[in-house]
């Protein structure tokens, strides 16, 4: 047994593997089990902000570990992974908010959907990652190509224009699709993802999905979009699997919080958008001027302290220029009844 532990996997023993898996299931067990047992208590902006900081405070003392264990460079490699994974879900955010407003998903069941999506997103991200490591490991010039993708993906990012629109008419498209091909009730029955009802053509009780189950898959479509620029951008960090997944990990496990602290001010970080498009513009270019043509070596640190940098200034910025603005409200549905007009009709 002792030697099944110290067993080299993707570069690291097993222990830490099962270690740091041992510890992400003590934290989902104890979020789902203990500090929300009461399904329909509203999780308010002092309690996200305060399990924000909790985890955040988390992924940064694994950082440390990191550091000590491993060594300086893996712990740097780490804490910019950190902050730009964290960094690029502050968007992912910003969409689930506007698929939950259409949706008319009310507050106090979001934090189920969001729930379910993260454990979803962990097996997601690393399946990505796997096949990314796979990949770099197997041809470096892979990197080039996560770094055409990530300068790409920036320089979109910035001469694009308001996306809520867009986004609300995927949502549109997907919710009409489903509506067609499945059985899908017009309003929510309580936090389930399916209930029974009578089937229209034969008035036998048959298993329904309900907007809720519509806004999970949602949830998780958007957050593979966004593994699309997050793991390339990681990798361009580092290709030690192990700093990639533990530090994207710890990203998406404060995801939840993270929405509920700023989902009702969405319109206060109008320009935050701007910054993150400038920071995976920068990472795409630092493969290509230290590892594509080894012109200049950049340290895991200056790749830290840039992202923190255009961070902040998004956001203070954002602040500054919207500090007249009213704070939107959270995203919930106006009145009972909102969510069956913006979804059509029962399949049927």
């Amino acid at each position: 047994m002792v030697d099944f532990l110290y067993m080299t996997w993707l570069g690291k023993p097993v222990w830490m593997w099962l270690g740091f898996h041992a510890v992400i299931f003590i934290l989902l067990a104890l979020d789902l089990g203990l500090l929300h047992r009461d399904k329909s208590r509203e999780i308010g902006v002092k309690e996200s902000l305060l399990l924000t900081a909790f985890y955040l405070s988390l992924g940064l003392l694994f950082g440390g570990w990191v550091w000590w264990y491993i060594g300086p460079q893996a712990g740097q490699e780490y804490l910019a992974g950190l902050v730009v994974e964290k960094s690029l879900s502050m968007d992912n955010v910003f969409v689930i908010a506007v698929i939950f407003g259409y949706l008319g998903i009310p507050r106090n069941a979001q934090h189920r959907v969001l729930l379910w999506g993260i454990l979803a997103a962990i097996v997601l991200r690393g399946l990505m990652i796997g096949l990314g490591a796979a990949l770099v490991h197997q041809a470096e010039w892979v990197l080039t190509i996560f770094a055409a993708f990530l300068i790409y993906a920036g320089i979109k990012m910035l001469v694009s224009g308001e996306e809520e629109e867009g986004e609300s008419k995927s949502a549109d498209r997907f919710t009409s699709f489903m509506r067609r091909h499945m059985r899908v009730t017009d309003e929510l029955d309580g936090q389930k993802f399916t209930t029974r009802r009578p089937d229209p053509k034969t008035g036998q009780p048959v298993r329904w999905l309900t907007p809720l189950a519509l806004a999970l898959v949602l949830v998780n479509g958007a957050d593979v979009i966004f593994a699309v620029d997050s793991v390339p951008a990681i990798f361009a960090i580092t290709t030690d699997t192990y700093v990639v997944y533990t530090s994207n990990i710890f990203a998406i496990l404060g995801l939840r919080a993270l929405y509920f602290a700023l989902a009702a001010m969405v319109d206060r970080f109008a320009y935050l958008k701007s910054a993150l498009a400038l920071i995976l513009i920068f990472i795409g270019l630092k493969i290509v001027v230290a590892d594509t043509f080894e012109l200049v070596e950049i340290q895991p640190w200056v790749a830290l302290v840039v992202t923190v940098v255009l961070l902040a200034g998004g956001i203070v910025y954002s602040l500054w220029r919207t500090r007249g603005a009213a704070e939107a409200p959270a995203a919930v549905p106006p009145q009972a009844g909102a969510p069956r007009e913006r979804l059509g009709s029962s399949h049927g």
